[in-house]
């Protein structure tokens, strides 16, 4: 069966937006020649385009001219998004206080396509902890955080994104991950080995609006010589907070209709 045709096109912005999306997946800047393979068009059609994005501030060259790359321009854009921006700035005091009482940093997590994205993190009062940047991002199949967003999803939201994540991960074992999944729907939280760091457990609740989560709140726990709070008692404090931030966007989102 014949793909359908779509009725418009633009073929100058369907050019910007492959050499954006080639950029974004890229773990290293790329050269031209790389650019053009990669976009499947000539040096000649991508070149002005190069010099556009670059002058608009999308992507970089960096030193040495090492080839281009993405700037944060478009993740400041996507966190001047009514929905982002009132979750972090409705999470903010709330996870300064559970970084305070817990003595563990936290972080807030948003999804973005077939990945996780940090948009917002809380570093605790002590000299210890294992602090994860603004801007991070990590396959949702393989964070805590990412677990958490797909278990708090209605079922044809959940099935949506699961369908992206395996076209980027064709050998993704779906039925082990949808256990998982509703294993963590059931408890209410994640209690994780961290995918990245030995000796952290990831701990991850969602926040939700309107019964979906919105985003996950995460807080890479490491167990601490003298601390006066247990794994027990920071899981207490983060569903709590996730309690709280949820209450108070739903109040804010029923304030404003």
């Amino acid at each position: 069966m014949a793909t359908e045709t779509p009725k418009y096109r633009a073929p100058a912005l369907d050019k910007g937006l492959d050499i954006l999306e080639l950029l974004a997946a890229s773990s290293r800047p790329l050269s031209i020649a790389e650019i053009s393979e990669g976009v499947g068009r000539s040096r000649g059609e991508i070149f002005r385009m190069l010099q556009v994005l670059e002058e608009r501030d999308y992507i970089a060259r960096g030193e040495g001219d090492a080839g281009y790359s993405v700037t944060p321009r478009l993740f400041r854009l996507g966190m001047e998004q009514p929905p982002v921006k009132s979750a972090i700035e409705t999470a903010m005091p709330v996870m300064h206080h559970l970084a305070d009482t817990s003595g563990q940093a936290c972080h807030l997590v948003v999804p973005s396509g077939e990945q996780i994205v940090v948009v917002a993190r809380v570093d605790p009062p002590g000299e210890v902890a294992l602090v994860v940047r603004v801007g991070h991002r990590r396959p949702m199949s393989q964070s805590t955080s990412g677990h958490i967003l797909l278990a708090f999803q209605e079922e044809q939201t959940r099935e949506r994104w699961l369908d992206l994540i395996t076209r980027f991960e064709p050998t993704l074992d779906r039925k082990k991950l949808m256990r998982l999944v509703n294993q963590l729907r059931t408890r209410g939280y994640a209690c994780e080995r961290s995918h990245v760091v030995d000796a952290v457990t990831d701990l991850s609740a969602p926040i939700l609006q309107h019964g979906s989560a919105v985003c996950a709140l995460t807080i890479p726990y490491i167990e601490q010589q003298n601390a006066s709070q247990s794994m027990d008692d920071v899981i207490a404090a983060l569903l709590q907070a996730t309690r709280d931030i949820s209450e108070a966007l739903q109040f804010g989102s029923s304030r404003t209709t």
